[in-house]
């Protein structure tokens, strides 16, 4: 049963405050709920303390005595010292003690001991009132919000309803625990077993070890995988779990975690345990129940899978960090491997699980990733389509064609059998539910129209680059794949029933028409191709007559095509990867055979499509006329385009379709019935194989040659992409060369320096000896000259 008109209307406009007052009235009233119970526990804690310390008029009127004497009463009265406070609150605990049978002697040492333990507390009873308190009055605040909860179900049953589909977490906010619950679970299922005291001791001081551990160790990691192996223990998931999140945050420094990795192997063996140990536990403590139709089911209401929430959340988190990070294709597969058995339980998680889907859909449409990767990411998808609900499944197409969007920007000859395996595994989600897929589709295609509408009534000049762009001709053949693939006459027949997305063929075929004629130029001749491929398609496969002939048409009896070409040594346009020429193309010899070659092909393939009609010759009639025409001008010496090899092709079409028609005439002239009997006009040659025709096999032949053609083509670029790459590392090796060379020569124009450096300097060495020889030299002459004196 569908939504009332107001329902819808009220969730459109009014459904986002309504919920934001509701919870700011929610907060408010927790508030002072919160205030007036503490006031409250406060009050009965003091009471009772007061009740506990109360003291016998005796003991009160004694210990006043100081205050009450004067100072000869004093003097008189002795020395008697009245009891402290905390003496009589401890006589008072003890005449409260119940009598034990038997007695038995203490030490003094453990008499102290209890002694101080008893007067302290007091004090941590003090000082815990307040805890308790605001502890007790979160839980009665959680009751109370729970409540008014539970009177929302009773007074708005439609609207608890949609919050239930849309927001469980919303209802479940106290359903969900910590962390510390997990132990508790683990510790009560260890309880459960045969295990002896002892053996549960020295189980509990190893979780210690491990706990205050911060390196993590194979061995560590590998007792963990035996224990959720062998005995499928949830404390050992949580220990892999808080492991695998200091994994998955390996390189945010600013985050603290519980263990720390430094070792590369412990790093892969963490990883390898809690993508395939996890899920595994999970499964057996909460397993999953599949119906016939897909639909899976898990117990929400147990124990178990309240308390085990915050692990599921948390490995959710470090995978989704992991998916952002990896760029290893084998450590990315197997992650997206493990999120599979995961999804049952992440269902009820709508944000978590919407973020990790556009993660998904981002590793999926990048046309880098290798395809295997990508087919395991598609896998996971097409699983949340299979077991989602409708708003899930709305979710998954609109991620899924935002990623067709994004990942056809770029189109080259190495992207294009990505993008097709994009575009084709896109197709197969959009077939799951069909009902969802056309109100979801329905909206993409209007974006389309109103692009094209845009272009046509904005007068700039660059208005028209919002049309003429590989992502819009990608989601025009991207539709057109779609309605092949799910409006198919064997597929519908199969089904039983007509495709819900039937309807959506008729606006897929104007705005991809309306397109093609918006910039009717030379230019774009390569885009008018593609999309005349794309409706190619949807023809063939949906049965449905699509006017292509006449555009066909069009581009030959334009100039292009009409003069002659100028001759030129370009390489030969691929059609495949290109939506717009390059000027230095335009008028040029291997354009205007290009363009002639793509034209012969898509008419021949427009003709095959209904080779077999009982009404093809009436079909073919004007299309053979207006190329017998043309034909006529192009062939004539003085205004014709001199070019023999497009003409011939052209000449040797009509040729075929003529013989076609002749054919399809002589077996309907033995035809009884009239044309309004469509049944019997849809029998027409039911059994006769379309490549049994005169134009069948004319297309079948030129077919194979084509594909021969393209082989020949591939494998001349990838023998002339590897000799690039053979003479670009050449070029390297050279480059390495003469920089080493280089330095060789350096280094030794360095050493003949230092060389020469020596030689000055030990030039410089004997000139001074020699100077000093001199000296010495003419102090001896000096002094002989002074003997001969004397």
């Amino acid at each position: 049963m569908g939504q009332k008109k107001s329902t819808k209307k009220f969730e459109k406009k009014h459904l986002k405050d309504v919920l934001e007052r509701r919870n700011a009235f929610a907060k408010v009233k927790q508030r002072n709920h919160l205030k007036d119970k503490r006031k409250a526990e406060n009050a009965k804690n003091r009471a009772e303390r007061e009740g506990a310390t109360e003291e016998s008029p005796e003991q009160v009127k004694k210990q006043n005595a100081f205050a009450e004497m004067n100072v000869d009463d004093f003097f008189a009265g002795g020395f008697d010292i009245a009891d402290s406070a905390a003496d009589l609150s401890k006589k008072a605990r003890k005449k409260d003690v119940t009598p034990k049978i038997g007695k038995r002697k203490r030490s003094d040492e453990q008499k102290d001991e209890e002694e101080a333990s008893a007067a302290s507390s007091a004090e941590e009873d003090v000082a815990s009132d307040d805890d308790a308190a605001s502890q007790s009055s979160d839980a009665d605040a959680f009751e109370a919000h729970k409540g008014q909860l539970e009177a929302l179900k009773e007074k708005d049953p439609e609207f608890y309803k949609y919050l239930k589909e849309n927001d469980a977490e919303l209802l479940d906010f106290d359903d969900h625990g910590d962390l510390a619950e997990v132990d508790e679970l683990s510790e009560g299922e260890e309880e459960e077993g045969p295990a002896k005291k002892k053996k549960k001791k020295a189980a509990k001081e190893e979780e210690e070890e491990e706990e205050t551990a911060d390196t993590l160790t194979i061995a560590m990691v590998k007792k963990w995988q035996k224990l959720m192996e062998e005995q499928h223990s949830i404390r050992a998931m949580r220990q892999t779990v808080l492991a695998f999140r200091a994994a998955a945050h390996i390189n945010d420094a600013d985050d603290e975690q519980k263990y720390s990795i430094s070792d590369p192997d412990v790093y892969h063996q963490v990883l390898v345990t809690a993508l395939g140990n996890v899920p595994r536990v999970l499964n057996h403590h909460l397993p999953v129940k599949e119906s016939a139709s897909g639909k899976v089911k898990v117990s929400l209401d147990s124990k178990k899978f309240k308390t085990l929430t915050p692990l599921i959340k948390s490995h959710t988190s470090s995978v989704h960090e992991l998916l952002t990070n990896l760029t290893d294709e084998q450590t990315l597969k197997l992650t997206l491997s493990s999120i599979e058995p995961m999804l049952p339980y992440l269902l009820q998680f709508r944000k978590l699980l919407k973020v990790l889907i556009k993660t998904v859909v981002a590793i999926w449409a990048d046309v880098a990733t290798t395809e295997a990767t990508r087919i395991t990411a598609f896998l996971l998808l097409r699983r949340l389509m299979v077991i989602g609900d409708a708003g899930l499944k709305e979710t998954v197409l609109k991620a899924s064609y935002e990623g067709v969007v994004k990942g056809s920007r770029n189109t080259t000859v190495h992207t294009l059998p990505g993008v097709n395996l994009m575009k084709n595994s896109a197709a197969e989600l959009w077939g799951v539910d069909q009902n969802v897929s056309y109100t979801t589709g329905f909206n993409f295609i209007r974006q389309l129209a109103m692009h094209l509408r845009s272009s046509i009534t904005n007068t700039s000049k660059e208005s028209y680059k919002t049309v003429y762009n590989w992502q819009y001709v990608h989601s025009l053949d991207f539709w057109s794949r779609v309605l092949s693939q799910h409006c198919d006459g064997l597929v519908e027949a199969k089904a039983g029933k007509q495709s819900a997305m039937r309807p959506l063929i008729y606006p897929v075929v104007q705005i991809t028409i309306g397109a093609m004629r918006l910039i009717p130029t030379a230019q774009y001749f390569p885009l008018r191709f593609q999309l005349t491929r794309s409706l190619l398609r949807l023809s063939r496969a949906t049965g449905t007559y699509i006017p292509l002939a006449s555009i066909l048409v069009e581009v030959l009896n334009l100039a292009e095509m009409r003069k002659p070409p100028k001759s030129s040594t370009l390489k030969q346009l691929d059609f495949n990867t290109t939506i717009r020429a390059p000027k230095s193309y335009l008028r040029s010899r291997v354009y205007q055979d290009g363009v002639g070659e793509q034209v012969a092909e898509l008419l021949s393939e427009f003709f095959v499509l209904w080779t077999k009609h009982i009404a093809f010759p009436e079909l073919s009639v004007p299309i053979i006329v207006s190329l017998k025409r043309w034909l006529k001008q192009v062939s004539s010496r003085s205004g014709g385009n001199k070019n023999t090899k497009i003409n011939q092709m052209i000449l040797l079409l009509v040729q075929k379709v003529e013989a076609n028609a002749r054919w399809i005439e002589e077996r309907r002239l033995t035809v009884s019935y009239t044309p309004r009997n469509r049944a019997e006009v849809d029998t027409f040659l039911k059994d006769v194989d379309w490549e049994t025709t005169p134009l069948g096999a004319f297309v079948k032949s030129q077919r194979k040659l084509r594909e021969e053609k393209a082989a020949l083509l591939e494998e001349s670029r990838r023998e002339e992409e590897k000799r690039r790459a053979q003479e670009k590392e050449e070029d390297n090796d050279a480059v390495m060369d003469d920089v080493i060379s280089e330095n060789d020569d350096s280094d030794d124009d360095d050493e003949e320096v230092e060389g020469s450096d020596d030689d000055s300097e030990g030039g410089e060495d004997e000139d001074e000896e020699e100077e000093e020889e001199e000296e010495e030299d003419e102090d001896e002459d000096e002094l002989e000259f002074e003997e001969e004196e004397d």
